[in-house]
């Protein structure tokens, strides 16, 4: 979903944004993903024009909108160095701050004024993105808040079933009210997901890519938890929601500290983990299989006449070819298995908990998967295609080929070299 066109910053483009709706970005999208898009927002908008009608807000709604919106900006501004970084080295979606105060405003306000809450946030985000030339598609925030419209609007449904308002009635309710507010919280984050899940059919991206792993999803949980905690503060004492801003902003940047750690140990081009990463694993790994008397196997994957590749295709195809020669290689082994890339076209898998026949029949399967791989050229446009890649494999069994890292490496290396010397595209085990 990223913008192809010319510099979204630029005035020119801009007004072709507005007076051209055919040259919008969306239309470069795919169709699926042009169908999902359209039908999200319009639903989001029907649903914001019959919440408008059914319930009138009065002044004190409107100015409690203003008054979280004037936080979510200030908090937006306050985090955005910490947040541009966690954009560069985050590979998962990202995950803002933005739930704080829009899952706030599902405690606190009318269906139709937490829209007006979201278009101001994403609107102020869309805004801060064209002024830094982020080259940000328009669409995107449009997509982005229409779901964040929708999620809102089935959160609020779960606490009207409960019986319960908002937060202040909440409050009288006793447990009743804690209930509502936990099922509520379980509602946002669920709406989310499965919006999510609707949007996955519409793009490339694994599951995985889309969601996250745990820690991002305690983010978003801890997000709503201060959500929950601001609407208690406006409800019961307002001049104390400030006091949110400021455990925001340290989780804001511990999760950066968590994202920095993650990516120095991860391959940037292939998303494996890099020679660093996969030694300090291996070695816990071996310490463990050393304390189990368990069989463990290295894999010393090398890719074949990889120069050639480069030289024919030029060297972004070539990243092309290594990334899906890593993914290739990832798909054939457990998620418990450890892929990394050692360097220039070399793969390094370790294989705990297996004998060696097991492990030279993975051998195999690699080498056979990457065989038949095809690997669109894509940013060519002219239907080019990278075919016939082969790899070269040796195998190295711990304890009988080495008990520590390096020792196993070399034995591994050693049986790569003697592949690659008997003809390439084969397995020769150490």
């Amino acid at each position: 979903m990223n913008d192809t066109g010319p510099g979204i910053g630029s005035s020119v483009h801009v007004r072709d944004l507005l007076v051209t709706p055919g040259r919008w970005t969306l239309w470069r999208q795919r169709p699926r993903l042009i169908a999902f898009c359209l039908v999200t927002e319009a639903v989001a908008v029907g649903s914001t024009v019959l919440a408008a009608a059914w319930v009138q807000p009065g002044a004190k709604d409107v100015l409690v909108t203003l008054a979280l919106a004037v936080l979510g900006i200030t908090q937006s501004e306050l985090g955005r160095q910490v947040e541009r970084v966690r954009r560069r080295v985050n590979g998962t979606p990202h995950i803002n701050m933005t739930s704080v105060w829009t899952f706030a405003g599902v405690l606190l306000l009318p269906p139709a004024l937490v829209a007006a809450l979201v278009a101001i946030l994403y609107t102020h985000l869309a805004l801060r993105s064209w002024y830094r030339l982020q080259r940000v598609p328009a669409f995107r925030s449009v997509i982005n808040a229409s779901v964040v419209v929708l999620t809102c609007y089935v959160a609020r449904l779960v606490l009207g079933l409960f019986g319960v308002t908002g937060i202040g009635d909440a409050l009288t309710q006793g447990w009743l009210g804690v209930g509502a507010i936990a099922g509520t919280v379980a509602a946002y984050f669920v709406a989310n997901a499965l919006l999510i899940l609707g949007a996955l059919n519409m793009t490339r991206r694994s599951i995985r890519e889309l969601f996250g792993g745990w820690a991002d999803n305690l983010v978003e949980l801890a997000t709503l938890c201060l959500g929950t905690l601001t609407a208690l503060a406006m409800a019961t004492q307002p001049v104390l929601v400030v006091m949110v801003v400021p455990p925001l902003l340290v989780l804001h940047r511990g999760v950066l500290v968590r994202q920095l750690e993650v990516a120095a140990t991860k391959d940037e081009k292939t998303g494996l983990f890099n020679t660093l990463g996969w030694h300090n694993l291996a070695t816990s790994e071996l310490a463990r299989a050393g304390r189990t008397n368990e069989t463990t196997g290295v894999l010393m994957v090398d890719l074949d006449h990889f120069k050639q590749v480069n030289d024919t295709y030029g060297h972004l195809a070539g990243d092309l070819a290594l990334k899906a020669v890593a993914d290739t290689i990832t798909a054939q082994v457990r998620s418990y298995d450890s892929v990394g890339r050692f360097g220039g076209e070399e793969f390094v898998v370790l294989l705990p908990g297996v004998g060696e026949a097991h492990v030279v029949t993975v051998a195999e399967r690699i080498r056979h998967a990457v065989s038949e791989l095809v690997v669109p050229v894509d940013f060519a446009d002219d239907g080019r295609v990278i075919k016939d890649l082969s790899v070269s494999i040796g195998v190295a069994m711990y304890p009988t080929a080495g008990t520590v890292v390096d020792r196993l490496l070399h034995a591994a290396d050693t049986a790569l070299y003697s592949a690659k010397n008997s003809g390439r595209n084969r397995v020769v085990s150490f």
